[in-house]
């Protein structure tokens, strides 16, 4: 019987813990041989994620019955095969690799350059680089993790019809981020997201984030500061100032384009999605200096652009005058 991809996968992933297993029980020398020599025997992810993981656990040290020196040496050798892993394979060993360096610095700065140089070189995607950028942060270098954000963001691109993109959720996380640290940090991310993001629902979500303190300022009284960061003391940034008139205009600029795109082939069922979304375009105008007037004129325009579609343009009217 042909095996499944899934079943192929459990399989070789159960031989390679056998085999990890088999060389813990012949002894020390036995698991650094197949740690040395990982890449005869293993994928680069088999070797970081299995190999070095299991043969470093506390259970494993202990089943060996290893000195302080045997202990050193083994961990030392399956960082190596981690940084090695790393560079073969960042996408899928990079994340693994940090972890299993944490405890050595200067394996743990390793790990991180061939995140940064596989970034530069985009062999890492926005997705992995948030998740990357995401651990930084709960290991508590939010620098750190702010430029691995921004990264990512020159490797994102949300169409102007992806309101559901799987990276919203990493790029409303990198805001908030750069909120919390403070004006400079916000300023330098607020150009990545213009032009990473053209979906005007994403950007006037970002933009009530960043109108709000970022998390946990309400509750103590005052903001933090982060290295490198100016600090925001709780203090909210105005969004008719740099850097947020910016994005203020880009959002502004991308419901109208959105609404010209999405009116070019609309059909009846969807007018009421349509007149939502008007709604939530309204909301972003209004949040602009002279934004009342700014969308009149955008309905006028459309009102005068449209006007063969009587219904769509009566809908309008009922709902915006």
């Amino acid at each position: 019987m042909r095996m499944t991809l899934n079943t192929m996968t459990w399989r070789r992933r159960e031989m390679v813990r056998w085999l990890v297993s088999c060389a813990t029980e012949i002894g020390v020398q036995a698991l650094m041989n197949i740690m040395q020599n990982w890449y005869t025997l293993f994928t680069p992810i088999e070797a970081t994620t299995i190999v070095a993981v299991t043969g470093t656990t506390h259970a494993t040290l202990l089943r060996l019955s290893l000195g302080s020196g045997q202990r050193d040496e083994l961990c030392s050798c399956a960082r190596t095969l981690a940084l090695q892993c790393a560079m073969k394979d960042p996408q899928n060993c990079a994340l693994p690799a940090l972890t299993l360096c944490e405890k050595n610095h200067a394996a743990f700065e390793a790990a991180y350059q061939i995140v940064l140089d596989s970034a530069a070189s985009a062999g890492m995607g926005h997705s992995h680089l948030f998740t990357i950028a995401r651990y930084m942060e709960h290991r508590g270098l939010p620098v750190r993790a702010y430029k691995l954000a921004t990264l990512a963001f020159s490797h994102l691109n949300i169409a102007f019809n992806q309101d559901t993109h799987p990276a919203l959720n990493d790029v409303l996380w990198a805001c908030s981020l750069s909120q919390s640290l403070g004006k400079n940090e916000l300023a330098a991310i607020v150009p990545l997201v213009i032009k990473s993001v053209q979906c005007a629902p994403m950007l006037s979500d970002i933009l009530h984030r960043w109108s709000l303190p970022p998390p946990g300022l309400a509750s103590m009284g005052g903001g933090r500061r982060g290295a490198g960061g100016t600090g925001t003391g709780g203090k909210l940034f105005a969004m008719d100032k740099a850097p947020l008139c910016q994005l203020l205009e880009a959002a502004m600029a991308a419901y109208i384009s959105t609404t010209h795109s999405r009116l070019t082939h609309i059909s009846p069922r969807h007018y009421g999605e349509f007149i939502e979304f008007l709604g939530k375009a309204r909301e972003t105008f209004l949040m602009a200096h002279e934004g009342h007037l700014r969308f009149s004129q955008f309905l006028d325009n459309l009102k005068q652009t449209y006007k063969g579609k009587k219904k769509l343009m009566l809908l309008v009217r009922e709902r915006f005058g």
